[in-house]
């Protein structure tokens, strides 16, 4: 079955305002809502955003990472099924 763009939602999203760091909850069609770790949003010299791979973390997004951690946590739980 081949990707199907419509059925990727985003469900929660949090960026980090000094690394453009992005920090997502996302759900494909019925499956599990997982969290995923970028990418990084720029907006360039003439105002337009644009996405680049997160790569490895710098010490700025691991504290920043590690202030909404509980909050990921709880909202990631909310959304998964119990075992």
């Amino acid at each position: 079955m081949p990707f199907d763009p419509e059925k990727d939602k985003v469900l929660k999203k949090w960026k980090s305002e000094e690394t453009g760091l992005l920090v997502t909850i996302n759900r494909y069609g019925e499956g599990e809502a997982k969290l995923q770790i970028g990418p990084r949003v720029f907006t360039r010299k003439d105002g337009q955003e644009t996405q680049r791979k997160a790569g490895r973390l710098s010490i700025e997004d691991l504290e920043w990472f590690y202030e909404i951690i509980d909050d990921v946590k709880e909202e990631l739980s909310r959304r998964v099924e119990p075992e």
